[in-house]
């Protein structure tokens, strides 16, 4: 019964998407306001950006727990299961939970439409009961984190202790503007009158416009890479660590290596057990969003906590190795930053944890991306490249990605299927043991392809490597 309570309940969550993407405050204020207002019980840290916002949510979800205090975390898009995106202390929402909420909302949702307020989007809906959820179990904390740009995303109701910008770029140009100026002014939309802001933002037309808005709204602002500081210890050594042939999680041991020097902290050989040099700006972000609820709201988080939070967090789908022979590596580089990061990655790691004879590459991207300067960037860096679609409205046209990609490579290097699991089974099937396996793009892609690895591909990986290590 709580099973098919649950799939309806999804169910009414997809038809939303009718709706489509209807940017505004008005009608999440009305449905909000109907609910009594949930959001002002809680203490929400708002983090916002293009990318890396949802890393960071996970460094400061990891660290608070560690604290010992109840977090509520509010991410999206999910990998796998809608309830990945409401979770407390790391366990998501339950199936009934979902339905509960739901069912309480209905009624105020028909009440708003025949009042004459337009239907709240999907997105609006799942703020709504992320919000009405938490304030009903009463978290210390909630991350939360923005959709799309800021200023009119429906997680832009809150007031919140803290406000994060993450790194800015080139992204839904269609919603947010055709420069990097207009971009940053609609996330800067989420900086509140008198709230501290952390940003890691670092090219200068975006950072001006945070500046701007932050003075305009009397908030003070951390930078990082100026005011917070963060230096790289070690890039490779022996990252992977102890894997046991029997575990089929996906879940490889990694560790960044770095100080960092705060405004009243420093740390030394801190370990962040996720890859990627981009990933140590985030690491700092979320420290220093630490630092100021240490200083600001007296909240204790001694350096052990710091330094655990930080070696326990979790975040797959991004620079996530999930199987050893052949290698096969996971990552939601969607844009051109994403990708720019991703080929760093590639490149500090080839002598170590990502070392590899040749790099097949699966690639789904979505339309409303620069798809063409994406490819640019990590085309040339594989032997050979499968284009496939995302499972998502947005991925019309699919197949221009192969002929972009046709620029670097062969023809005949080239392939396309539009069925992902499809497109995986082929090109897997050409990667050798001592290769790799890139799987990159949109996360629609990176989680149907991570399920199917987890629960059909790796136990047979296993199985054939047990196999061939008994007759040897």
């Amino acid at each position: 019964m709580e099973e098919t309570a649950y799939q309806a309940a999804l169910e009414y969550l997809k038809s939303l998407t009718k709706f489509g993407i209807n940017l505004g405050l008005s009608r999440i204020q009305s449905l909000l306001q109907r609910l009594g207002n949930p959001e002002d019980s809680l203490k929400i840290i708002h983090i916002g950006g293009t990318n890396g916002k949802g890393s960071t949510a996970a460094m400061l979800h990891s660290i608070l727990q560690e604290a010992g205090f109840k977090v509520g975390l509010f991410t999206s898009p999910h990998l796998h299961s809608y309830r990945e995106r409401i979770r407390i202390n790391g366990e998501l929402i339950s199936k009934i939970e979902v339905v509960r909420c739901l069912q309480e909302m209905r009624p105020v949702l028909d009440a708003l439409v025949a009042e004459g307020v337009e239907h709240p989007t999907e997105f609006e809906v799942s703020t709504a009961l992320a919000l009405y959820y938490f304030a009903r179990e009463k978290p210390d904390f909630v991350i939360l984190e923005v959709g799309l740009g800021g200023a009119i995303d429906s997680t832009n109701v809150v007031k919140p202790l803290i406000t994060v910008l993450t790194s800015i770029g080139m992204d839904h140009m269609d919603y947010l503007g055709n420069t990097l100026e207009e971009i940053a002014r609609v996330k800067a939309g989420i900086i509140k009158e008198g709230v501290p802001v952390v940003t890691s933002v670092e090219k200068p037309a975006a950072l001006r416009v945070i500046e701007e808005e932050a003075s305009r709204k009397n908030a003070k602002i951390v930078k990082v890479g100026q005011d917070v500081r963060w230096l790289r210890r070690e890039i490779g050594g022996n990252l992977l660590k102890d894997f046991d042939s029997k575990d089929v999680s996906g879940d490889f041991s990694a560790a960044n290596i770095f100080d960092y020097h705060g405004l009243n902290q420093n740390y030394e050989d801190l370990e962040l057990a996720l890859l990627g040099k981009h990933q140590l700006g985030n690491a700092c972000t979320a420290l220093a969003v630490c630092e100021i609820l240490k200083s600001d709201y007296h909240v204790e988080l001694p350096e052990k906590v710091i330094r655990e939070g930080l070696k326990k967090v979790r975040w797959p789908g991004r620079l996530e190795l999930i199987c050893r022979e052949p290698k096969i590596l996971l990552d939601g580089a969607h844009n051109v930053d994403g990708m720019k990061s991703l080929a760093q990655a590639l490149q500090d790691y080839a002598g170590s944890l990502l070392k590899r004879e040749r790099l097949f590459l699966c690639l789904g991207m979505l339309q409303d991306k620069e798809r063409a300067k994406a490819v640019e960037i990590i085309a040339p860096l594989a032997a050979e490249i499968m284009v496939t679609k995302p499972d998502s409205p947005r991925a019309e046209k699919w197949e221009e990605v192969a002929l972009l990609a046709q620029k670097y490579l062969p023809e005949d290097k080239v392939l396309k299927v539009e069925d992902p699991l499809e497109a995986l089974e082929r090109i897997l099937a050409r990667v050798g043991p001592k290769d790799m396996l890139l799987v990159a793009g949109s996360l629609y892609l990176i989680g149907q392809i991570r399920q199917y690895l987890l629960e059909k591909v790796i136990p047979r990986l296993i199985t054939c490597t047990e196999r061939s290590e008994g007759l040897s």
